[in-house]
């Protein structure tokens, strides 16, 4: 979309950066393995190979994703696709509720205590349409709110432990 196409999308990027005592590994397969995946962001068919697609189930529909890049322990780029539902299946979207298209990359990198520096980059979203992400972990956290329900930066939580 350009900009004049949707005069509400929004040219910044949002990015957070943190540092993790895990190891890049494991942090690899807290945002790849559909159950560890499921744990802090929510129910997924997850493969992180190129040209996969994949669903969150998002709390109002289906959230469609493609994997744009996937390079294990370093980098995970998808596309973030979510539409609005109608209220009633036999009505269609209200007309002033936002199709969602965006990108998501995580870049993961090893630090010299063994952890991980953890980047993730959030492109294109509109902002009527904030995301529902939550990430927290090694003393960092992110919040952003959905449409409805603001969320907490530590529920759900990154559930590296358990990877």
């Amino acid at each position: 979309m350009t900009k004049k196409e949707n005069p509400t999308a929004t040219e910044a990027p949002l990015s957070f950066e943190c540092e993790l005592a895990e190891p890049p590994e494991k942090v690899w397969r807290a945002l790849t393995e559909p159950e560890l995946l499921a744990a802090w962001m929510m129910p997924n068919d997850m493969k992180a190979e190129a040209g996969s697609r994949f669903a969150f189930a998002g709390p109002d529909a289906p959230i469609e994703c493609e994997v744009l890049e996937a390079e294990p322990g370093k980098l995970l780029r998808y596309s973030w696709r979510e539409r609005p539902v109608a209220k009633d299946a036999d009505q269609l979207p209200a007309p002033d509720s936002h199709a969602f298209d965006s990108v998501v990359t995580f870049t993961l990198a090893g630090t010299a205590s063994g952890g991980t520096h953890l980047r993730i980059v959030h492109d294109g979203f509109v902002p009527a349409a904030q995301p529902l992400v939550a990430v927290s972990g090694a003393g960092c956290g992110l919040s952003l709110y959905a449409r409805k329900n603001p969320i907490a930066a530590n529920a759900p939580c990154m559930m590296l432990r358990a990877a």
